[in-house]
This record gives structure tokens, C-alpha cells and sequence, in this order.
């Protein structure tokens, strides 16, 4: 199983919020954080972030 997460690296600009589709990343403290209940493994808020705050995890 594969899943994005959130890294310290983001700087809050709000890009990854507005490109995806399914709503999962919610705004929290300190860093924002992919719900991953909602999260459609896309891959767009990876695509955009140009920081590289976003992490894709290999999962077993």
C-alpha cells in the first residue's frame, strides 16, 4: 500500500489543499496532514508541491 504524507518541509501556501480532488488534506498543527481515510492516492498534491513537502510512503 502506498500513501502521501506531509513533511515538515511544507510552508503552508495552501496549493496542495486547492488541487486535490477528494479533500483529505486538512489543515493542522503543526503541519498540515493528508487524511488518508479520504486520500485517492492521485498523486496531484505530490505533482504540485514545489518544496517537496510531500512524501510517498511504500507500505507492506
Amino acid at each position: 500500500m502506498t500513501k502521501y504524507v506531509i513533511n515538515d518541509k511544507c510552508v503552508f501556501c495552501d496549493t496542495c489543499i486547492t488541487v486535490c480532488p477528494s479533500g483529505a488534506i486538512v489543515k493542522g498543527y503543526p503541519l498540515y496532514y493528508i487524511d488518508q481515510d479520504k486520500c485517492q492516492q492521485c498523486g496531484e498534491c505530490y505533482e504540485v508541491c514545489s518544496r517537496g513537502a510531500i512524501d510517498l510512503i511504500e507500505e507492506e
